[in-house]
């Protein structure tokens, strides 16, 4: 090979050599320069973990930090906790889902006191068997194992019921145990020696206590019972002296007796019905009854002080209200009779408002009742107010007392209507007056009442004469209801001028200045006009005797129930044809001839057994005007045997009498009627009057029951209400019954 040619393959060989070291040399950078980026990667990663190393030691050195810390809370926690466990005077013990003891404070302990065993590790079956070994627990009369299993039943309940067992000194324990969502179980156990010891003492005091009350209850029935049999000859007498010949100062000296033995009477009823309540013996006796009459009952009462003083007792019971309910009427009129009492005695002029509203539920049997006494007499303070329902509270202090009374009125009213489930309440200005009110609920009575009579087609226009506002609005409202026109005036004079135009009917008061009812009456009679004429009046015996009466066709007593109103101008139309029925002829003489004589009766005859000669005279002098043959049994023993003897319509017994009471001669009489036949009706006479007394009595075979002092009236109506057939009636039919009492 030529030089040239190996020079050239040199060349050649060098050039190749070059591009090699050259891709070499590049491959070498490119390596290095991969080989410094994934250097500065790992320099970066390297950088990171050191901090990430360093970040988790750091935080290691903080978890244990507060690690260290979180245990030393939780041992000042638990040692804080054990040291309270240990400070409290009751036992308390952990037992794990084993029945197995974990720990227990001293308390806990200390009733195993000397018993090593007794410690952490033990179980429960365990701890019961020592217990009745070693005579820990008084277990009384029952065997040790079956007192074991009692317990062991109770400690596998899911929720064991707490007892209480009784240590061998006489102390209580009360176990209460709670099981755990785990297993485990809290026991503790109360030391209630002193609980039990002070239930007993409480037992024993209640003990007493009742015996206390019991003998203040028979303190006050026997006190009653003697205060009201004198008192029945006081009150009676004096009432029986008042139907006698008397001149005005021996009236009033008799009138005078009878009111304050009246008001004795209210004292004796007032502390027996406190007693009753404060005893919580007092129970409601609900039946039917008509709300609205037993309002006028009381009104009836009180209308004689309030025509003393010269003002009106009024009543606005509400038109579309009934007056049906069912409720005890007896309170309702005591309450009544408080609230409107103290209405009358604190009011010298002016009026007493009786007004009735109430609130009918949707689907109900119930009235929700509204009661609101309105007076305008004295008022009282506003510091008083509250007082006044406590216990003998009044509103005057007893330096200046100007009225009378026990102040347990309003408190037994309170009373009352709490028991009634209703409420009561008061709003008053002194030098004003007052306007006390009570809510009450009551079922309304399943009777028809006819609120709206239908009236004579004639009886469109009315004139309403009165100087009283508000007996005006009231009349007013029950006329509108019944669809007639009303033309008001407050005295006689505007009355005459307005009876220029035409009426129907004319509504007057009786009392008004210048001219009253009756006189009003007399002028529009002698003017010519025919209109009838209702008077409305508060003493309806004054306006009978009154020539003037002549021109009236009706006297109403003020105020006037809505029956007996809507009654009498439902009565106006058939007036016209009673009056044409008296201008026909009188029968002919011969028609008389042909009616038959029947043969007198016989009296009626009446047994009435009293011990005392007072009640017997009064007795006596109330009946004289009867006739009735009347014979007296000393005692229960001469009862029974005049009963053989004298075969009597009636009898009337009192309950106290010496040999035998009228309970057992009453008991007496029932069976000799049951071997004999027939029934003979027997009142009880009696000063008992506490309650339970009547269910008492009538329980002994009694029919009736009626307390002492003896009302007249009651006697004449009981009396007449059993008269048997083939008797002569004990009072002619001409004779006019009798009046009650006050």
């Amino acid at each position: 090979m030529s030089l040239a040619n190996k020079l050239s393959e040199e060349r050649r060989a060098r050039l190749a050599a070059e591009r090699l070291l050259e891709q070499k040399q590049a491959e070498l950078y490119a390596a290095n320069r991969k080989l410094g980026r994934h250097a500065r990667q790992l320099s970066v990663e390297i950088v990171e973990t050191r901090a990430e190393v360093k970040n988790v030691r750091d935080e290691n050195k903080r978890v244990k930090s507060d690690l260290t810390v979180a245990h030393q809370k939780i041992e000042i926690a638990e040692r804080r906790l054990w040291h309270s466990i240990e400070t409290i005077q009751d036992g308390f013990a952990f037992f794990d889902a084993d029945s197995k003891m974990i720990g227990a404070n001293r308390s806990y302990m200390s009733v195993f006191d000397g018993l090593e065993e007794v410690r952490p590790g033990i179980s429960y079956i365990r701890i019961l068997q020592l217990a009745t070994e070693e005579g820990i627990i008084n277990i009384g009369d029952e065997r040790p194992a079956a007192w074991r299993a009692r317990m062991l039943e109770r400690w596998q309940d899911p929720a064991p019921e707490p007892i209480i067992i009784r240590l061998w000194n006489d102390v209580y324990i009360k176990f209460i145990d709670q099981r755990g969502a785990g297993g485990d179980v809290v026991s503790l156990a109360l030391n209630i020696t002193d609980t039990v010891r002070y239930e007993k003492e409480l037992k024993k005091e209640r003990s007493n206590a009742e015996a206390a009350n019991r003998a203040k209850s028979s303190f006050l029935a026997n006190m009653s019972h003697e205060i009201r049999t004198p008192m029945n000859g006081v009150v009676g007498m004096a009432e029986l002296l008042t139907d006698t010949e008397l001149d005005e100062e021996q009236r009033l000296y008799v009138n005078t007796i009878k009111n304050s033995g009246e008001a004795l009477l209210v004292i004796i009823n007032d502390v027996l019905d406190y007693s009753k309540i404060e005893a919580e013996k007092l129970k409601l006796h609900p039946e039917p009854f008509d709300l609205e009459r037993c309002i006028h009952e009381v009104i009836m009462l009180l209308q004689p002080p309030a025509r003393d003083k010269g003002f009106d007792l009024m009543v606005d019971y509400d038109m579309f209200l009934p007056t049906q309910y069912i409720g005890d009427p007896g309170r309702l009129r005591q309450i009544l009779t408080n609230l409107l009492g103290n209405a009358v005695k604190f009011t010298s002029n002016g009026h007493v408002l009786i007004r009735v509203v109430g609130v009918h539920p949707e689907g109900s049997d119930e009235t929700h009742v509204h009661v609101t006494i309105e007076d305008t007499g004295i008022g009282i303070p506003a510091d008083k107010v509250d007082h006044i329902f406590g216990e003998f509270n009044q509103v005057e202090d007893e330096q200046n007392r100007q009225f009378e009374g026990t102040g347990l009125g309003l408190a037994i009213t309170q009373r009352l209507i709490k028991l009634m489930g209703g409420k009561i309440w008061v709003d008053s200005e002194e030098g004003v007056g007052s306007a006390f009110g009570f809510r009450i609920t009551m079922p309304v009575a399943d009777t028809l009442e006819e609120v709206a009579p239908v009236l004579p087609a004639s009886l469109k226009r009315a004139l309403i004469v009165d100087d009283h506002e508000v007996n005006r609005a009231i009349l007013e409202k029950q006329m509108d209801v019944l669809g007639i026109q009303t033309v008001s005036c407050t005295n006689g004079a505007e009355a005459l001028a307005a009876l220029e135009a035409p009426f129907d009917l004319v509504l007057t008061d009786h009392n008004m200045p210048d001219m009253d009812g009756l006189e009003l009456a007399e002028t529009i009679r002698a003017r010519g006009c025919d209109v009838p004429i209702i008077l409305l009046s508060s003493n309806t015996g004054y306006a009978e005797q009154d020539p003037a009466r002549a021109h009236l066709q009706g006297i109403l007593q003020k105020p006037t129930p809505r029956r007996e109103l809507f009654a009498k101008l439902k009565s106006l139309g058939a007036d016209v044809i009673e009056a044409s029925a008296e201008e026909r002829p009188a029968p002919a003489p011969e028609a008389e001839a042909e009616i038959e004589v029947e043969p007198v009766a016989r009296p009626m005859r009446i047994l009435a057994a009293e011990d005392n000669k007072t009640n017997q005279l009064v007795f006596r002098k109330m009946i004289k005007t009867l006739d009735v043959e009347l014979l007296f049994a000393a005692n229960g023993l001469e009862a029974v045997a005049a009963f053989r003897d004298f075969n009597p319509d009636l009898i009337f017994m009192d309950i106290s009498m010496p040999k035998m009471d009228g309970k057992e001669a009453t008991k007496e009489i029932r069976a000799i009627e049951a071997e004999a036949g027939g029934h003979v009706p027997i009142v009880a006479l009696t000063a008992h009057a506490m309650d339970g007394d009547k269910d008492g009595i009538l329980a002994a075979g009694l029919d009736h029951y009626l307390t002492k002092p003896l009302r007249k009236a009651a006697i004449h109506e009981t009396i007449m209400e059993h008269c048997p057939e083939g008797a002569r009636p004990p009072k002619p039919e001409s004779e006019e019954p009798a009046q009650a009492a006050g």
